[in-house]
């Protein structure tokens, strides 16, 4: 096993299968153009497209400290494979952990014969951190991790969605998929559809039992002052420390797909905060949860001032990742669907750590995890 803070030097995992090393600012062109290949579908890359790709992943992974995103070499000297890592830091009862959030995962099929993936993830597992986590993989990283121990989170798994004007979902479903698809030959169809609809998809009465719970706009600074203090009832929860936070954030709204990123809170009467949320969404779009925190049991009256902000601004629907304290106020919604989005998956060799995974006691997802990353969403060389 290696030091603290080092990844074992490439002439130690050298082999007749090839080696593994940090991310280099020279891998960035190959590792975009293998992304966009692998997570965009496109097989004749554009070169604005690979250079925004190779930018954006320079400013992720390469600035401020060492990388720990990885690449393997094959024994040719090509690059056979890339996972990126972004080190973030937890708790647990006091105790400072060193976290990695393992983000896009992938191996090039022409000069990999099934032994990046692997390598990749045997390198990563004897670097510094102290446990390992996910929120995004697929169904072949799955296949990898879930042998080497780690633990699935099925209710993270899932993405909900609520439905506010369901022709204008569609249509803008059909529109990111097809982005030059012509808008008169849906509108009309979809203004007649979402006409007949509006009373079924009418906003239910609200969870909230108190009518002095209210709603109000915030700034990314106010809601990185308030998440912290609202997250303390997990025994595992991130340690941000010398505006890291404010520096995540100011990342996170770099996303373009979904529109602007906004924020908000919930407070009582005598002014006290008692949730907060941050959600993508502009008009006529879908909006796309960034996080949302509650104390105690204002859960409910949070996700409803949530949705109720998404409505206000225009957007035809609302999505995130579910999280098991608030999975029973989204079952009480009428318009709420579910479905597999990716997996959320642990690993730790700390017993107290792969307790408090099974337990649920862990905030995980949102900022951490890596889909607020514009890797997760966005469609360089067209956004």
């Amino acid at each position: 096993m290696t030091g603290p803070g080092k990844v074992a030097a490439p002439s130690t995992l050298e082999s007749q299968h090839g080696s593994v090393r940090p991310l280099a600012a020279g891998d960035l062109e190959h590792v975009a153009a293998l992304f966009l290949m692998k997570f965009r579908h496109r097989r004749l890359q554009r070169d604005r497209a690979i250079a925004q790709t190779a930018d954006y992943m320079r400013e992720l992974y390469l600035d401020g400290d060492e990388s720990k995103a990885l690449v393997q070499i094959d024994p040719q000297g090509r690059l056979g494979g890339f996972m990126g890592v972004l080190k973030a830091r937890y708790e647990l009862n006091g105790s400072a952990l060193n976290a990695a959030i393992i983000g896009p995962f992938m191996t090039d099929s022409n000069t990999d014969h099934g032994w990046a993936g692997p390598q990749l993830l045997r390198t990563l597992h004897q670097g510094e951190f102290d446990l390992y986590l996910t929120d995004s993989a697929n169904r072949t990283s799955l296949a990898f991790a879930r042998p080497m121990k780690y633990q699935l989170l099925p209710v993270h798994c899932l993405e909900w969605t609520c439905v506010f004007r369901p022709g204008a979902m569609a249509a803008a479903a059909l529109r990111r998929k097809w982005p030059g698809l012509p808008r008169l030959a849906l509108d009309p169809c979809v203004r007649a559809f979402d006409a007949l609809a509006r009373r079924r998809f009418e906003p239910s009465a609200q969870h909230s039992s108190s009518q002095r719970i209210h709603r109000e706009p915030i700034d990314a600074v106010r809601f990185a002052e308030r998440l912290p203090i609202l997250m303390t009832d997990y025994s595992l929860r991130p340690s941000w420390k010398d505006g890291e936070l404010p520096r995540l954030l100011a990342l996170a709204a770099e996303k373009r797909a979904d529109g602007p990123l906004h924020f908000g809170g919930t407070y009582d009467e005598t002014g006290k905060m008692l949730g907060c949320y941050a959600f993508y969404g502009q008009a006529g779009g879908v909006a796309n949860l960034l996080q949302i925190q509650a104390s105690g049991s204002h859960w409910g009256a949070t996700l409803d001032a949530l949705i109720a902000a998404a409505r206000d601004i225009g957007c035809v629907g609302i999505a995130g990742q579910s999280q098991s304290r608030f999975m029973p106020q989204l079952f009480g919604h009428q318009h709420v669907f579910f479905r597999y989005a990716g997996g959320t998956m642990v690993r730790s060799r700390i017993a107290e750590v792969a307790e408090a995974v099974r337990s649920g006691d862990i905030f995980i997802g949102g900022l951490m995890g890596d889909r607020w990353t514009r890797l997760s969403s966005d469609d360089f060389g067209r956004v």
